[in-house]
């Protein structure tokens, strides 16, 4: 009898699973010419599945598990599509797929930033960007763009600051604000100035100092740049640096600097993204930090951009619109004319109080404590035997809140405590740091809705697939360096970037380079190269793109406005870049050693320098930087 009854449940089971048939896992959305994965599962083993989308035709068998997974499925046409899946005994499967074509991913990005360019103002740039993206994944009919429009808000900007990382990054920033406040209040701020500026008496010394401060806070770029621009700004005001010099100085020995030490947040992320990217390669057993070190040497433009830093600012000459600011600054006017100042870290209560003791240790003990944290909580939220074991799987937003509530609440007891400041002015001197960060914070969130954006509409599969065809092994870093830049900069994103290629770079190189016969320890530096050029391509394009998040806080820290520190900077990081390109990247990958391409590359950017830079001063201002 309990066989009987056994018997008869599986048969109602079977039919069951029979009545509900397949389960088909796809895209709502796919570009056309553009590669993507249809999954089935819920199949007996061993049984003939069929699929057809439009013109595109398969047929596979199921696995042991009943799963099929059918890759590379390409659609020419554009419009409205269907995904039917035929298994054998069972209905027809339908889902419904909408075909774009793939130019349409690019637009929003492209737009917004045109815009941001054209008006001056990067909010309503992202607005309209964001719009358009979301109106591009519904319809472009009247109906589609208007609920476009409502999803632009509830959708993306509500995911932006739903996201738990986003809001470790708003809170750490708004804290990092508020103990800087403090610490402003205090004096102790005002002392760590005054001991620069006993050393830095002219506009190059107070340059290098800057620069040094930008190597100093090595660890986190985020860490960097909110520090050494609020610490330095007074200084730079005082000696006639124009805030877009500052606001450079500050961007480009951020995460230049962070992604090339040895251990830093950046560095757990990206040898976690080079480890599961490796495992896709059987052949290849090295360890992935080891990977990673093999990588830095061909990290060129980071280290020609920190290089380049200090050329600037040893020699006083400027170029195009940074030499214009330069030269407004000398005559007396160190933010831009005419332009909309981001008011970072300026309000009531953001200046020392009157007649308080400046005791440099008020503001270094607070900072001290706050790195010291990260670097604590790195390791105590990390696992493993060896160090970068442990930083690799570290979880860097939770210690950098660590951080910064200790560095906040550090910099309120000593101020309390000597009675420099009461209870209530330390709660109003942390209150205005937070507050002077709330326009940088509403940036940062639509920046991060229009990177939403993006990935919906595949930005990035596309501008992959239009790269990647028939590519000659040696120039495979170079076309990894363009593609990381221009995700970067359409997406506003390095790290976004890096998650999104690095799982596609590395397999991709180690394919070229088995077509090319090359998949040999002596081409491994391809390898190392194209992993590098990830990385550093997507810091280029975060150097040039006005919606990058570290962009836009490197106006916020330097209290500059936006669009002029894109437009001096854009300059300086192109030719930066182009010196990486045809000095290290391209020579690299036909064999030439980064020992003779980085003081090429060197010598090149300080000739260009010399020859077309101009020490600020010299000759009379011409008023606004643009």
């Amino acid at each position: 009898m309990s066989r009987i009854t056994a018997v008869f449940f599986l048969l109602i089971a079977f039919s069951a699973a029979q009545a509900e048939g397949p389960v088909v896992s796809a895209p709502d959305l796919a570009l056309n010419n553009v590669a993507f994965d249809v999954a089935i599962d819920g199949v007996a083993s061993s049984t003939p599945v069929s699929l057809q989308v439009g013109s595109y035709r398969a047929e596979s068998v199921s696995t042991a598990e009943g799963s099929v997974l059918f890759t590379d499925v390409v659609i020419a046409e554009s419009g409205n599509a269907e995904i039917l899946v035929q298994v054998a005994g069972m209905p027809t499967v339908s889902q419904p797929l909408r075909v774009l074509p793939g130019w349409l991913s690019v637009t929003p990005p492209l737009i917004a930033i045109l815009m941001a360019l054209l008006l001056r103002n990067v909010i309503p740039a992202l607005l309209v960007g964001i719009w358009l993206g979301a109106a591009a994944l519904r319809s472009f009919t009247p109906q589609g763009i208007f609920t476009g429009l409502l999803d632009s808000f509830q959708v993306f900007v509500v995911g932006a600051l739903a996201d738990a990382d986003h809001a470790a990054i708003i809170l750490f920033s708004m804290m990092i604000g508020g103990m800087v406040g403090i610490i402003t209040r205090n004096g102790g701020m005002a002392r760590i100035v005054e001991m620069f500026v006993s050393r830095a008496k002219t506009a190059v010394s107070g340059q290098v100092s800057v620069w040094l401060m930008g190597l100093m806070i090595f660890f986190d770029d985020y860490s960097n740049t909110l520090v050494v621009g609020n610490t330095a700004r007074p200084l730079t005001d005082r000696l006639s640096i124009s805030r877009e010099k500052l606001a450079y100085i500050v961007d480009s020995t951020a995460a230049p600097v962070v992604c090339i030490a040895l251990i830093t947040t950046w560095i757990g992320y990206e040898v976690g993204l080079i480890g599961t990217a490796l495992e896709q390669i059987p052949a290849i057993d090295a360890p992935a930090y080891t990977v990673f070190l093999n990588s830095i040497p061909y990290s060129f433009y980071p280290i020609f951009a920190i290089v380049f830093v200090l050329a600037v600012a040893v020699s006083g000459r400027d170029f195009g619109p940074m030499y214009r600011a330069e030269q407004r600054a000398r005559a007396g006017e160190v933010a831009p004319l005419s332009s909309e100042e981001l008011p970072a870290m300026q309000g009531d209560n953001l200046e020392a109080k009157p007649d308080v003791p400046f005791r440099a240790w008020n503001a270094f003990v607070p900072l001290l404590v706050m790195i010291a944290t990260l670097l604590i909580g790195l390791y105590a939220t990390g696992s493993g035997d060896e160090l970068m074991d442990i930083i690799g799987s570290a979880d860097s937003y939770k210690a950098m809140l660590w951080a910064s509530l200790l560095g906040a609440l550090t910099a309120a007891v000593m101020s309390v405590a000597q009675r420099i400041l009461t209870a209530e002015e330390t709660v109003d001197a942390w209150y205005g740091g937070v507050r002077a960060m709330l326009f940088a914070m509403i940036v940062l969130v639509l920046a991060w809705a229009l990177s939403s954006v993006t990935e919906a509409l595949h930005t990035a599969d596309y501008l992959v697939s239009i790269l990647a065809d028939s590519l000659p092994a040696p120039l495979v870093p170079a076309t990894v360096f363009l593609l990381s830049a221009v995700t970067a900069f359409t997406t506003g994103t390095s790290w976004g970037t890096m998650g999104i290629l690095m799982p596609l770079v590395v397999p991709l190189t180690w394919a070229v380079m088995g077509v090319s016969g090359m998949q040999d320890p002596e081409h491994m530096h391809l390898l190392y190269s194209a992993i590098a050029c990830n990385l550093a391509g997507a810091v280029w394009g975060d150097h040039c793109s006005p919606i990058s998040d570290t962009t836009v806080l490197s106006s916020m820290a330097s209290s500059c406005d936006h669009i002029e520190h894109i437009r001096t900077q854009m300059p300086y990081a192109l030719l930066v870049g182009g010196v990486a390109m045809a000095a290290g990247t391209i020579p690299g990958g036909y064999g030439v050693s980064p020992l003779i391409s980085l003081p090429i590359g060197v010598l090149l950017l300080i000739g260009v320098l010399r020859y077309f830079g101009r020490v600020a001063g010299q000759e009379p201002a011409t008023g606004a930087s643009g």
